[in-house]
């Protein structure tokens, strides 16, 4: 495995309120790495930075040895809300179909590979006739992981994924993640549905008091706290487990 990512002194303030405060992270390729924290821990914001949509305001972000702005967004996929998607200066709009969509992302992304994205949509019953207006929550947040994830990039970002959506659907949703992950590609996903997101990941980063409170193998949460990441994650927002 390789260092993917790299951050060092990574500071952001929005409104001189500080957001985040001195992140430091390495992390190497190939895995799924859960990013966790209560509302208003900066998970957010903190994927924006390592996809490049937001100016960090001091510090460093390397994703594959690249560190420049426009480098760093060939490398990185991030899902987005489908009301993001119509306010971008795309011409996307509500009426806007999916296959037009589709036709946008090979447009503006040489690495959108369009014979995954097919295998996603019919895995996932994502129709290219339909308009954005007609999609359901749950058939939104489909369409915007198999948008994410037919990118041939190093790092994907998958910010709430599951958010709003049945059952069902966000057991698909999972699978598919596993499905169509590249084995040299590292995945962050951040989700308040911990326990359901728990069997996918490798590693498990705390965001606490706007710094990088933890960064965990999965396997040493079992091993040495003999509980499962949601009641780790839990037991460290109440206070009952240390970092130390």
């Amino acid at each position: 495995m390789s260092k993917i990512l790299e951050i060092s002194h990574l500071n952001y303030k929005k409104n001189n309120k500080q957001i985040l405060n001195n992140i430091n992270l390495t992390l190497d390729s190939g895995k799924i790495i859960g990013l966790l924290g209560a509302n208003g821990a900066g998970k957010t914001t903190l994927m924006r930075l390592i996809s490049g949509v937001n100016a960090k305001n001091s510090g460093k972000v390397i994703v594959s040895g690249i560190d420049t702005k426009a480098g760093i967004k060939s490398c990185v996929s991030m899902t987005y809300s489908l009301d993001s998607l119509k306010k971008s200066p795309s011409r996307i709009s509500a009426g806007t179909k999916v296959k037009n969509i589709i036709q946008f992302y090979l447009d503006i992304y040489p690495d959108f590979s369009f014979e995954k994205y097919q295998e996603m949509a019919k895995f996932l019953g994502i129709n290219s006739d339909d308009k954005l207006n007609s999609l359901s929550t749950g058939s939104g947040e489909k369409l915007m992981i198999a948008l994410t994830l037919a990118r041939q990039v190093p790092i994907y970002l998958l910010d709430e994924p599951l958010n709003g959506i049945d059952i069902m659907t966000r057991k698909k949703i999972i699978k598919s993640v596993l499905q169509w992950k590249n084995d040299n590609s590292t995945i962050i996903i951040s989700s308040h549905y911990v326990k359901e997101i728990s069997s996918l990941l490798d590693e498990v980063i705390i965001l606490k008091d706007k710094q990088i409170y933890q960064t965990i193998p999965v396997e040493d949460i079992q091993t040495q706290y003999h509980l499962g990441v949601e009641e780790y994650y839990e037991q460290i927002y109440e206070g009952g487990v240390s970092n130390e």
